[in-house]
């Protein structure tokens, strides 16, 4: 298929908003990394920092983007809401909201791009294949605390449907 002409106007829009989300990113992250709190800190605080430099690292490829389409970046970011609410639970069902809106803008770009520029698409899969590792994983911590439990099968699965798991052995009262 023969390359189309590239909406300059419409990719530069949504490279800033990219760009404005993910900047929102990193102060959202690094916001959650402060607050969490219990058991498992560490692990959760290495991934909501790991999260925030990855935000920031998207933000600076998309502002290159910008830049070299003749665009000017925003010094704007995208608004964060503060829902007061920091338990592990509710840092975790927000981070895979943040993410789902990532996702959808990403895949706003593919379709501005698709067939204009292969560099563009390109950049446009990688970052939505990003995304989505990144819901898989929000996804698989938040099971652990009951959250989105129903789309996959725990190790509690057995013990719930009262039958026993191969192996498993009586208790003696």
């Amino acid at each position: 298929m023969p390359l189309k002409d590239l909406d300059t106007k419409s990719t530069l829009k949504l490279l800033s908003r990219i760009m404005e989300f993910e900047l929102a990113g990193v102060v959202r992250y690094t916001h959650y990394s402060l607050m969490v709190t219990g058991p498992n800190r560490i692990p959760i605080v290495a991934f909501m920092k790991a999260q925030a430099s990855e935000s920031l690292l998207h933000a600076q490829q998309a502002g290159e983007l910008l830049t070299g389409l003749g665009g000017h970046p925003t010094l704007q970011i995208a608004s964060i809401d503060e829902t007061y609410r920091h338990a592990v639970k509710d840092i975790l069902e927000e981070s895979a909201a943040h993410e789902a809106r990532a996702l959808k803008l990403y895949k706003e770009l593919l379709e501005t791009v698709e067939h204009s520029s292969v560099y563009l698409e390109e950049f446009a899969r990688t970052q939505i294949a990003a995304e989505e590792m990144h819901s898989l994983e929000l996804r698989k911590m938040m099971r652990d605390i009951g959250v989105g439990a129903e789309h996959g099968h725990g190790h509690h699965e057995h013990e719930k449907s009262g039958k026993k798991r191969k192996g498993a052995k009586k208790r003696k009262r």
